[in-house]
């Protein structure tokens, strides 16, 4: 099945907000991350289920997340749909999907 990727809108806020707090510090370097999780996100439609399930919610195997450094980067399987749903920091509590 091929699927597609959609950003929900907490998702694209939090990918924003990283990369503005990154920005601070160094604009290369907020690029890079942002270069990097994009592709990682690409790379999800071809295997979706890499990723590992989310550990807060064990039950639902559709809410996965793939680890880039410290961020997490957390996706629905919704039918054909790959759904961004969070980028956030790995110390950071998850909240509610």
């Amino acid at each position: 099945m091929a699927y597609k990727i959609k950003w929900s809108p907490r998702a694209a806020s939090n990918f924003e907000n990283i990369c503005n707090y990154i920005a601070r510090d160094s604009e290369y370097y907020a690029a890079l991350f942002a270069k990097k999780v994009n592709a990682i996100i690409k790379s999800i439609p071809q295997f979706p289920k890499a990723g590992r399930i989310v550990p807060e919610y064990k039950k639902d195997e559709n809410l996965r997340e793939r680890i880039y450094k410290n961020y997490r980067i957390v996706y629905r399987l919704k039918g054909g749909i790959v759904e961004i749903v969070a980028i956030c920091h790995g110390a950071k509590p998850l909240e509610d999907l």
